[in-house]
């Protein structure tokens, strides 16, 4: 299991499966190829969160790393890992759309809050590709910070934020000319990864990886305004509560979430889970 959402209406949850091998960035390319590959595995697994059972799989085309749903609900937008590619899936038929070339390895897949846009992000090519989701064609590619791994919008649609991981930065990118217009730095400690941004477009909370912290991010000033330390020795995927008074980030190494109160930047609580725990999915209740 890797990339997970939760559906608009509460009543879906969607988790990306990929049957290729962990191949970890110290683990040597010939190592990795010797894994065991089993495409079979490939897909999106939606599960009915009433009964907590998978309900069908998806195709998710190969390798599936991140996706995230169109702003009607009914189109998965899904990076492929491992073939350069993104597949658009309809969630309702159950067929593949569209398949498109996009910046290599791709990883994080976020939709424009207006449901026009979506960013894909590629580690080896340290870019963003801009989809028009409305045409599946591809209007831009951005260069950003090295290694990137998220990507998030503004509420209002105006930024959008890219986490560079090697690169220690966040790049900050302007929606409608498809440029970036700022670069927050968060030190060389620090190795981007998972984000959210509040409902009301001020802060910006950013995982950082084996950087074992959480930065808040004024989105005012691009100044880092707090920071939580100790969280774990890996937090990735992280999620932010309605009320935005906690923060959630996966540990990965520890096998546990971390529990930050937002107004201290505190971790006050740490919850055991399952086993390498990836990303973080907060939605309504159905």
């Amino acid at each position: 299991p890797r990339g997970i959402r939760v559906s608009h209406d509460g009543k879906k949850l969607f988790v990306a499966l990929s049957g290729s091998p962990k191949c970890p960035p110290t683990m040597p390319d010939e190592e990795c190829e010797k894994k065991v590959v089993d495409k079979t595995k490939d897909g999106i697994a939606a599960v009915d969160l009433a009964t907590a059972r998978v309900e069908r799989i998806l195709p998710g085309g190969s390798d599936p790393e991140q996706f995230d749903l169109s702003a009607d609900g009914r189109r998965l937008f899904v990076s492929n890992e491992d073939s350069d590619q993104a597949t658009i899936v309809d969630i309702v038929t159950g067929e593949v759309i569209e398949t498109i070339a996009v910046v290599r390895e791709p990883e994080g897949v976020r939709v424009s809050p207006d449901g026009a846009l979506a960013y894909v992000t590629g580690e080896t090519d340290h870019a963003v590709t801009v989809l028009d989701t409305a045409t599946s064609t591809v209007v831009a590619t951005i260069s950003v910070g090295l290694r990137p791994r998220d990507a998030v919008f503004a509420p209002d649609g105006l930024r959008a934020f890219v986490s560079a991981e090697v690169g220690h930065v966040i790049s900050v990118i302007d929606d409608k000319n498809h440029t970036v217009v700022a670069t927050i730095e968060l030190g060389e400690t620090a190795k981007p990864v998972g984000m959210a941004v509040t409902a009301d477009n001020q802060r910006l909370y950013v995982a950082n990886g084996r950087g074992q912290t959480v930065s808040a991010v004024d989105l005012e000033t691009l100044d880092v305004i707090g920071t939580a330390s100790e969280v774990g020795p890996r937090p990735w995927g992280i999620g932010l509560t309605d009320d935005e008074r906690f923060l959630y980030t996966a540990n990965g190494p520890s096998d546990d979430v971390s529990v930050i109160d937002t107004a201290s930047m505190q971790v006050v609580a740490r919850i055991e889970v399952g086993e390498t725990p990836w990303g973080i999915a907060i939605g309504p209740i159905p």
